[in-house]
């Protein structure tokens, strides 16, 4: 374990265990395949976070007009067929601009996830293998940042940075940290007394590299299941941050800040606000859907959901 001394590995034995452990990975990741794809919820969800992605990457193309062209003439104008889902109080297409803040809100989600789950898994797997004063301070830090409630921390972070996108992200990604390093470190704990990694260990491989191809890579499938979950979350805090006017800044489509927008007009013009919290709904719903059936499927203790 940490701490022996290391000695030249020969490259045979080296891949050897290696190949132990991908075979392992590879055998595990077949089987929750076929459970993930025999479960509806997931297939379902996955349905939905496909379509919603589809439609925000192809938004210049499906756009009927330009996100943040001004019409004062057509301003506030219910659904037609002109205007699908009606237009805004500058008479701005609501329809161009849910599709046009979907590549926001949905890759405001995606990159907190992304930061999150890469600095929980080098800060969960160092604390998980060193272990001792290394785990007590790394996880005494997490306790203080989770000490705070969620959304309270991330304003104080985002106005501490300024508003604006990056500003969100980073303060959402913030908070969401310690999940993702307390789930990789219970995972590294478990991983660790494996004969795979004691075979590592015995060949002398240093630690970089036991955590590198071995602990880290068994790791991965509780933490994607956590991160599918965790998308639909990242985006409704995103949203919650731009609703106060700490996220995205006029006149870039953010679907929190349309909803913030319509508020004023809901009573009369129900569709300003309506169309963009459907499509928060929608997306963050077919994450929690699609990470809710991933977990079924990396779960052999619970049976398969359906419909």
């Amino acid at each position: 374990m940490p701490g022996k001394e290391t000695t030249h590995v020969p490259p045979w034995e080296e891949q050897g265990a290696k190949a132990l452990a991908g075979g392992i990975a590879a055998r595990r990741g077949k089987g929750y395949l076929r459970r993930a794809w025999s479960n509806r919820l997931a297939v379902l969800g996955g349905g939905l976070v496909a379509v919603m992605l589809g439609l925000s990457l192809l938004a210049p193309w499906l756009a009927p007009y330009e996100p943040t062209q001004v019409n004062l003439a057509q301003r506030l104008l219910p659904p037609s067929s002109q205007h699908w889902f009606g237009t805004d109080e500058v008479g701005r297409d609501l329809f161009s601009r849910v599709l046009d803040g979907g590549r926001r809100s949905i890759g405001a989600g995606l990159a907190v996830v992304a930061i999150a789950m890469a600095c929980g898994l080098i800060l969960g797997g160092i604390s998980g293998w060193f272990g001792g004063k290394v785990d007590l301070i790394l996880m005494r830090v997490m306790d203080v940042i989770l000490a705070f409630p969620a959304l309270v921390l991330a304003m104080a972070v985002a106005a501490a940075l300024g508003p604006g996108l990056q500003s969100t992200v980073l303060a959402v990604a913030f908070v969401r940290i310690p999940v993702y390093v307390r789930l990789v470190r219970a995972q590294v704990l478990s991983l660790r007394e494996r004969e795979f990694v004691q075979a590592a260990v015995a060949l002398g491989a240093p630690a970089p590299r036991i955590l590198k191809d071995h602990l880290l890579p068994n790791s991965l499938g509780p933490v994607v299941v956590q991160a599918t979950l965790d998308v639909g979350n990242a985006m409704l805090l995103a949203a919650t941050l731009s609703f106060l006017g700490l996220g995205v800044r006029a006149p870039a489509a953010e679907w929190g800040a349309m909803v913030n927008a319509g508020r004023a007009y809901l009573l009369d013009q129900w569709w300003y606000a309506t169309f963009p919290g459907a499509a928060i709904l929608l997306t963050a719903m077919g994450f929690n859907l699609l990470g809710d059936g991933l977990r079924d499927a990396l779960d052999p203790r619970r049976k398969t959901s359906s419909l």
